[in-house]
């Protein structure tokens, strides 16, 4: 007798597309309430955000030049996560202090790599061999090195715009006389000595400079860095006044607008035959374009390319003093920008906040913000928004943003008028039926955001939310 060892064949049930009928009923029969989702947030962000119209889908922020060759620091350019460093700040080490060759200072740019640290994160080790430069672009860094009694004792706290290792660009035989570790969360841009070799061998301008340490960019500044506008002031008679004009950037920042889609199918036989007393196709694309604009808000915070978290200014992001968020971090964050419009939080954060107030024996106002009673610190609300991150070491951040065209700070993107557009910047098209008898439809929002200038964003980082005052 033969016996066949093949496994029969099994058939797995299709996959459910659409609504089920059985699920359907439930709103065409008894006593009931619309369709509920846990969801649905208050969504702050989106209500507080002025909304700029922008056609052709782009939105192109100029801004006047700001250059501060010669202020001692390295300044970055920060698009979403990427960072670069400014060729020209590259004129702040001593060793290339003077040298204006801009070509060879962005073959030098271009070759610097960008590393990030977590927080206790040995950077160098003293003694190992130094073959990079560490530029500094975000976060704290404290340089260690023996005491005399073979403890650690801390040198120096490097933080964002320092720099070191400059001694491994040209000393093969360089080693680190201290060790270098992280903080906080630290992002560095290195250059390796290899690297910086193959640059000065193919410049022989950059050869002859080396041993030459020339005075700093003559270019003027103003105290914010921008490009300075020439005047005279306080002159009497016939004094002649210089002339002067605003210089923009060559290159400024394009936002291009960001899509969240997703498609709804109804069945055509849920939709005809259990449609009253509830519309069921309007209940189900309700709460379709609620989680639309759940992940909307979500991508205004955090996407890589455009969110708040990642565009922040390195300038603008500042650490809380002994780790809680306490009264005089807020105020920190207040003064470092004019007209802040309000504080956005994650929930737990403002517990935190209530926390640290309550043990100082303060306790907020509160301001209506759209018809509702909020917290507020000097007059300026603090918002619930749970798409801010909170880290498995209970750790947040807290933004503080001015905001509108009009005050320079931040605005919302996006474009009305939409073939089939639903709601302002959201489109629902209908899409055909199939022949399994399914209406589909493409559900569809465009929107990003821009900040106009650095300091309309402040961001609060690396907030500890676990401390529960004595």
């Amino acid at each position: 007798m033969t016996v066949d060892a093949t496994p029969e064949a099994r058939t797995e049930p299709p996959r459910q597309s659409s609504l089920g009928t059985a699920a359907a009923r439930n709103l065409s029969t008894t006593t009931k309430s619309a369709p509920q989702m846990q969801e649905i947030t208050s969504r702050w962000l989106l209500r507080m955000l002025p909304w700029v119209e922008t056609s052709g889908g782009t939105y192109r922020v100029n801004r006047r030049l700001t250059y501060t060759v010669g202020d001692g620091r390295v300044e970055f350019v920060q698009e979403g996560a990427d960072v670069r460093v400014v060729p020209r700040e590259l004129g702040e080490l001593a060793l290339l202090r003077g040298f204006d060759d801009v070509g060879v200072l962005t073959a030098l740019a271009e070759r610097c790599e960008q590393r990030e640290f977590r927080a206790g994160e040995t950077l160098v080790e003293r003694g190992a061999p130094a073959e990079r430069l560490h530029l500094i672009a975000h976060g704290r860094v404290n340089q260690l090195t023996v005491g005399e009694y073979g403890d650690d004792i801390a040198l120096d706290v490097l933080a964002d715009g320092d720099r070191f290792g400059d001694h491994a660009l040209l000393d093969e035989d360089a080693r680190w006389e201290q060790t270098a570790v992280a903080e906080t969360p630290v992002t560095l841009l290195t250059l390796a000595r290899a690297d910086f070799a193959a640059v000065m061998a193919s410049a022989p301008q950059l050869r002859a400079h080396i041993e030459e340490f020339r005075s700093r960019a003559d270019r003027r500044q103003n105290h914010r860095g921008e490009a300075e506008i020439a005047m005279s002031a306080g002159h009497q008679g016939e004094h002649e006044l210089p002339g002067a004009f605003v210089d923009y950037e060559s290159n400024p920042r394009e936002y291009e607008l960001s899509v969240a889609q997703t498609i709804l199918r109804v069945h055509t036989r849920v939709a005809d035959l259990y449609n009253n007393p509830m519309n069921q196709t309007k209940e189900q694309l309700r709460l379709t374009i609620e989680a639309l604009r759940e992940r909307q808000e979500d991508e205004l915070i955090n996407n890589r390319e455009f969110g708040l978290l990642h565009n922040a200014d390195f300038k603008q992001r500042i650490q809380p003093h002994a780790g809680p968020p306490t009264p005089d971090d807020l105020d920190n964050l207040l003064s470092r920008r004019r007209g802040t419009k309000f504080y956005l939080a994650h929930p737990r954060t403002i517990a935190a906040i209530g926390r640290e107030f309550n043990a100082r024996g303060l306790y907020p106002d509160h301001v209506d913000v759209g018809g509702q009673q909020v917290t507020a610190w000097r007059g300026v609300p603090i918002l619930p928004c749970n798409k801010i991150p909170v880290t498995k070491e209970r750790t947040s951040s807290i933004l503080a943003m001015r905001t509108g065209e009009e005050n320079q700070g931040v605005i919302g993107l996006r474009q009305t008028g939409l073939p089939e557009e639903y709601e302002p910047g959201l489109s629902v098209r209908f899409m055909g039926v199939d022949e399994q008898a399914i209406t589909s439809y493409l559900v569809s929002t465009y929107y990003s955001a821009a900040i106009l200038v650095p300091d309309a964003v402040g961001v609060l980082e690396n907030v500890q939310i676990g401390h529960w005052p004595r």
